[in-house]
């Protein structure tokens, strides 16, 4: 779920803290992933593929543009997550995961996946987008990318939504440090908002809107004197309501060392053995794919050196600094049958 109705809500009265982008746009940057999230979607998506060959092509489209992901696994999730876990697996017709200790045969399939690949893999000691969060306040890595709007609370200064490698799809990013300036709050107040929005952690208040959050918010800056100040009637307050517990999960520190990340050339070989012994894909269907890319990425590599050269860097050009947004075309408004046939009675 992440958190409710917060993409909306900047989206309404932050635009500036969004920007559209393409994915050529992060060629060099080092990018974290929820690696949970990214198996989500190839899971639901479809039933017919393995979710680990998506995970395969996803990999090989960020290499062709030489991002360089670091892949980040979940590890036990804070137990006010449980309802919220137990929910989403009913929702997908999963099985519900018990956290032993022990990863399961698809997370070590993935881990040996991303290490044939030459890409690095990070067990979170919790939620893995919190770990995500963590390692772009660290310096690790330049930005999360996920789904999931709460790496915003978690800390996470830059966040990318649809970093799905379509050929026509936008690169959503969201500035956190912009987001908290144009709303004249600090990540503490911030975090509050965003409890009071709902996330995955506890409660929320009844009937409180995001327009209303954020008002009592920069008003009142806490959850606690907001509590003071709102309608009990008609926003009744949760009983025993845990919203404290949720603040310092977005708040506390992994309490663990920053690792270091290396990235190397995929083994092509093995790769092939690892997918098609096991029956995952097809031998010519994982080769054509290994074609095209070192095709591709040796192409875009020429590319890029020869604006290098001729002094058309995308480092160097001045209006990239200031680039917020791509234009977009403007949307075809297409009339409903109603709004036609009274414009055809009028006239006759």
């Amino acid at each position: 779920m992440g958190i409710t109705k917060l993409a909306e809500l900047i989206r309404i009265d932050v635009p500036d803290a969004i920007s559209h982008k393409d994915i050529s746009d992060y060629t060099g940057k080092k990018i974290a992933l929820d690696t949970s999230i990214v198996m989500m979607q190839f899971r639901a998506a479809t039933s017919s593929q393995s979710p680990l060959i998506g995970l395969f092509f996803r990999t090989l489209t960020f290499l062709e543009h030489d991002i360089k992901p670091v892949f980040v696994f979940d590890g036990k999730p804070p137990r006010e997550k449980t309802a919220v876990l137990v929910k989403r697996a009913e929702a997908g017709g999963w099985r519900v995961p018990r956290y032993t200790g022990t990863a399961s045969s698809l997370t070590k399939d993935c881990h040996q996946l991303l290490k044939l690949m030459g890409v690095p893999v990070v067990q979170a000691p919790g939620d893995a987008e919190a770990f995500c969060a963590w390692l772009v306040r660290e310096g690790k890595v330049d930005a999360v990318a996920s789904e999931d709007m709460d790496t915003l609370p978690f800390g996470a200064s830059i966040l990318i939504r649809q970093l799905n490698a379509k050929r026509d799809s936008d690169v959503t990013e969201y500035s956190l440090d912009t987001l908290l300036k144009k709303l004249q709050i600090d990540h503490k107040e911030f975090v509050d908002l965003c409890i009071l929005l709902g996330c995955d952690y506890c409660d929320k208040i009844t009937g409180l809107g995001p327009k209303r959050a954020l008002t009592l918010i920069q008003k009142h800056r806490t959850i606690e004197d907001v509590v003071k100040h709102v309608n009990r009637k008609t926003h009744p307050v949760p009983n025993a309501w845990k919203y404290k517990e949720a603040r310092e999960i977005f708040l506390e520190e992994p309490g663990t060392e920053a690792p270091e990340f290396t990235w190397t050339e995929l083994d092509e070989e093995a790769l092939v053995r690892f997918l098609c012994d096991t029956g995952h894909a097809k031998k010519d269907r994982v080769r054509r794919r290994m074609e095209r890319f070192h095709q591709t990425r040796e192409s875009k590599r020429e590319e890029r050196a020869k604006d290098k050269e001729a002094g058309r860097s995308r480092q160097t050009l001045m209006e990239d600094f200031f680039r917020v947004t791509r234009k977009r075309e403007k949307p075809v408004e297409i009339p409903d049958s109603l709004s036609i046939n009274k414009k055809r009675q009028k006239t006759k």
